[in-house]
């Protein structure tokens, strides 16, 4: 729906998605945001803080983002969130292919490991990630939390990276240089960044002590009077809104399922992570209750298993036949004294 063709949000939209703008919003669209939030309503925010995707990456050899300007970080910081202008990366990451070398005429791809595309396991117990699968999450930016409100917001982290964390502040330059190397967890020493915030509570106005005559003129033409803060109500801030995006095949132009991605072929749990966060941005718990009982296999932790390779393969092979040799000095000892008698 374009914002700028209702004059306002009644409250029979039972929830309103924001899904990757690119645009900056008008006040009087962030006005009627505002008021919608004021009566109730919820909102799942799906944003991006960094202009940059795989597509802006290739055929150069580098690239310096920018930041999108979509004139709600005042909204968001009045209602306690702060998306930093920053790109979080994670040894924790799915993989993206690039050409190494020709074979005949045709070009040669390996599969490499892409920080800047994070594998985020859930680690909260939060319902609306409790015994949900990995998330992934691409170019996405830290949240701040700390932000504080006059009124009482409860704030909850659904999502964050691991302990392997590297954050890139804007402007960055990016390529694909790094990739020819492994990468190094000495540089992924950072601590783990919150990635998607549930907010509960009661929320303050933006456009308290700031209403104009014509804001409440256009209030009072729906019959409707200003509210300088909400009742008690919920949204849910992502970092990333790629996150709802289903990817299309160039080739025959089928659309893949949310949360598929096609060089890991995985599909990740980006799907239930939405059904979820508007099933309890509409309190409806059961739901969300029967779909957490489902068994989800978790990504393997890429950093312990190449840091541990060589105990386990020791372990696994070297134990064996260590009890193998054992085994056999031992029948040989005992047979030597039975016919040494």
């Amino acid at each position: 729906v374009n914002l700028d063709s209702v004059v306002s949000i009644g409250q029979e939209a039972a929830a309103v998605v924001i899904a990757k703008p690119t645009r900056p919003f008008s006040e009087k669209n962030k006005f009627k945001l505002d008021q919608y939030i004021m009566n109730g309503g919820k909102v799942l925010w799906l944003l991006d803080k960094v202009a940059v995707s795989l597509d802006s990456l290739r055929g150069r050899k580098s690239y310096y983002p920018n930041e999108y300007d979509l004139n709600l970080d005042d909204l968001l910081f009045k209602y306690g969130v702060r998306i930093q202008p920053d790109l979080v990366l994670d040894m924790q990451c799915s993989t993206i292919p690039l050409a190494t070398g020709m074979v005949g005429n045709a070009p040669q791809f390996d599969y490499f490991r892409y920080p800047y595309h994070l594998a985020v396991a859930p680690q909260s117990s939060h319902p609306v990630v409790k015994s949900l699968g990995v998330v992934n999450l691409l170019y996405a930016s830290s949240i701040d939390t700390s932000v504080q409100t006059k009124t009482r917001v409860e704030k909850d982290v659904l999502l964050q990276s691991s302990p392997n964390t590297r954050v890139q502040l804007i402007p960055v330059e990016m390529n694909f240089e790094f990739l020819r190397y492994d990468l190094d967890p000495d540089k992924f020493n950072q601590e783990p960044r919150v990635l998607a915030l549930a907010l509960e509570g009661v929320f303050p106005s933006m456009y308290e002590n700031r209403v104009t005559e014509s804001m409440l003129d256009g209030l009072a033409q729906l019959g409707m009077e200003f509210k300088p803060q909400s009742v008690p109500t919920k949204m849910i801030v992502v970092s990333d809104g790629d996150v709802a995006r289903n990817k299309i095949n160039p080739q025959n132009q089928s659309i893949s399922p949310l949360g598929y991605n096609e060089f890991d072929r995985y599909l990740f749990a980006n799907k239930d992570l939405l059904l979820n966060a508007l099933e309890y941005l509409l309190d409806d718990k059961g739901v969300i209750e029967a779909r957490g009982k489902e068994v989800r296999l978790r990504l393997l932790d890429t950093v312990k298993a190449k840091r541990e390779t060589a105990f386990w393969q020791l372990f696994n092979i070297g134990l064996p036949l260590a009890f193998l040799l054992a085994f056999g000095l031992l029948y040989n000892w005992i047979r030597r004294r039975r016919f040494a008698r």
